[in-house]
């Protein structure tokens, strides 16, 4: 059949081809595209994160130094935002790595994290650089970039788990730096915290007393609040 030049009829089939095809396609589309909530959530960092009893220090919990209660820890704060998220509640591990922190040149990830590793997490949050030593050259600078990429690497094993990066609590430009290279380079999405650490009213001495001082520099129950937003916001 032949139409005449202009004939309505021909753009109209084109319409209706094109709804058409929009109405079966997208639908399927969303669905393939639409993240799932993470199931399994691996947090590794240092005393903010967890910390045991330390009654010497005046330290007497078992969660996130110095909030002042297991459930007001940055690490259950982002366990609580992404059951409401999900309507279901992850599995998290958090896993305090200070010792990497300290000695990321030799630290062995395979003995020392294979639980870590086994866990098998879909998101994994990496919070640490407090308690690196300060990277005075650049040598320092590649080797904790490298020893990042090597943890976030052995954590990946085959796997495609969402990673997250955060800077540090106590802002250090260097530090910072060579953990958003280490992040971007692994494909994970970087959390920059250094703000948080300029507002007195984040730390813990600002809500109440301490007896050790390094306990009170910890963030208090607003800075925990506070990252654990930031880092929430990161999650797909």
């Amino acid at each position: 059949m032949k139409f005449h030049r202009h004939s309505p009829i021909p753009a109209i089939l084109l319409i209706l081809a094109t709804l058409s095809a929009s109405q079966v396609i997208s639908p399927i589309l969303a669905q393939d595209v639409a993240p799932k909530p993470p199931q399994k959530v691996l947090i590794l960092g240092n005393s903010i994160t967890r910390h045991g009893p330390k009654p010497d220090i005046g330290w007497t919990g078992n969660w996130g130094m110095a909030a002042s209660a297991e459930d007001k820890d940055f690490v259950h704060l982002i366990e609580k935002a992404l059951t409401a998220r999900a309507n279901a509640k992850p599995t998290v591990l958090a896993v305090n790595i200070a010792e990497f922190e300290r000695n990321y040149a030799s630290y062995d990830v395979d003995a020392k994290l294979k639980d870590a590793a086994d866990f098998g997490a879909d998101l994994i949050i990496l919070a640490i650089g407090e308690n690196v030593p300060a990277l005075t050259t650049e040598e320092s600078k590649a080797q904790l970039k490298a020893s990042v990429q090597k943890l976030l690497t052995r954590l990946k094993a085959n796997r495609n788990p969402q990673i997250i990066v955060r800077s540090s609590f106590w802002s250090n430009t260097a530090k910072d730096e060579t953990l958003k290279q280490a992040c971007q380079e692994s494909g994970g999405v970087f959390v920059d915290i250094s703000a948080l650490g300029k507002d007195e009213s984040n730390y813990a001495r600002s809500e109440r007393p301490f007896k050790h001082e390094g306990v009170a520099r910890h963030p208090g129950d607003k800075g925990m609040q506070a990252i654990a937003d930031a880092i929430v916001r990161a999650v797909h």
